[in-house]
């Protein structure tokens, strides 16, 4: 569904300071496409930068998209919205620091493994260049 204009805070439920996505610029079946720009307010700012593991959480806010789009969505109420208690299963990364105002374009893709565990896998791109690959692992709670 490119070019949709929805209301973040309505699909995610992080707030500002810590939800770091700007814009969802695509949902589609299991997978979500965010645009995010490093501002001096994300975690880890300091030296005019962010360290590079925040594409973590950018993949993790971005996979939430995904979550609250099927919920506010599914016409029979059955997609119910709950936390997830996330573990890292890899984290690579091309860059150790995001300059600030840095935009970056971040995909998610959630797949089910278990009857409330998932995978995530998700990468980080600045233009054309992947800045970030992360594989996460969840457990959905009530």
């Amino acid at each position: 569904m490119p070019g949709i204009d929805l209301d973040i805070d309505a699909l995610v439920p992080h707030r500002r300071p810590m939800r770091l996505i700007d814009e969802v610029l695509e949902v589609s079946g299991d997978t979500a496409i965010t645009m995010a720009s490093v501002t001096a307010e994300w975690p880890t700012f300091a030296d005019g930068a962010v360290q590079a593991l925040v594409v973590i959480e950018l993949v993790a806010q971005t996979a939430a998209v995904v979550g609250g789009y099927k919920a506010i969505t599914d016409p029979n109420g059955d997609h119910v919205r709950k936390g997830m208690l996330v573990g890292i299963k890899r984290a690579d990364f091309q860059l150790s620091a995001l300059p600030l105002d840095t935009r970056i374009t971040t995909s998610a893709t959630t797949r089910p493994l278990l009857e409330n565990f998932k995978e995530i896998r998700g990468f980080s791109k600045i233009g054309d260049q992947i800045i970030g690959e992360i594989v996460l692992q969840g457990v959905q709670v009530a």
